[in-house]
């Protein structure tokens, strides 16, 4: 199902992955009277004017959202970045993973609109990181990149392909084959839960 753009920008949420860590289906965690998933479209809906959720349309058909199921199985977050961009008609494409609890509609907003006025591929936050060694920290720097939260033109489908073909699955170095704009946010915005003390501590 495709999903259907506003202006120059469509939304979509990757529900993929098994959520192996936290022991049950991070997307349907409750979350402010609805479920995790549910919280976090409506806030890419906001913001990119559309939503698609991407992964398992019969896991998540009950919700009254579109969902479709990833093209690339066994590929990661990158399989379903793939899916999005084959199928939008948007140029600009917020994608945004399904556990990421303190997303605002007002930073992915700010996302979109900071996507609109640069001569890049991607436009990616860019937070504080309590490790600087993380695989997307810059050591220099403290911070990291988080591409699960990001605007990507969809002109970028063939690099994402590529890496997929070759086998480099990992989002850092999809980025690096990319000309990205980094957008200073503060690290509860793009935050993800993976495990049950992820939870609890929210």
């Amino acid at each position: 199902m495709e999903s259907r753009p506003v202006g120059e920008t469509s939304g979509f949420v990757l529900t993929g992955g098994t959520s192996s860590r936290m022991g049950r289906d991070k997307a349907r965690l409750p979350f402010h009277g609805g479920t995790l998933v549910e919280h976090v479209a409506e806030c890419v809906r906001a913001a990119a004017g559309s939503v698609t959720l991407v992964g398992a349309p019969e896991r998540y058909g009950g919700l009254g959202l579109a969902a479709l199921a990833d093209h690339y199985t066994d590929c990661g977050p990158l399989g379903g970045i793939c899916t999005a961009l084959e199928i939008t008609s948007a140029d600009w494409n917020l994608i945004v993973a399904c556990d990421m609890p303190g997303v605002t509609a007002e930073f992915l907003g700010e996302l979109v609109e900071a996507a609109r006025k640069e001569p890049v591929d991607a436009v990616v936050p860019e937070a504080p990181h309590p490790f600087a060694a993380g695989p997307n920290a810059t050591a220099e720097s403290g911070t990291a990149l988080h591409p699960l939260c990001a605007v990507y033109h969809r002109r970028v489908l063939p690099v994402a392909l590529r890496q997929i073909r070759n086998k480099s699955l990992k989002m850092h170095d999809f980025l690096a084959a990319l000309q990205i704009a980094k957008l200073p946010a503060a690290a509860i915005f793009v935050e993800n839960v993976n495990t049950p003390l992820d939870w609890a501590s929210r």
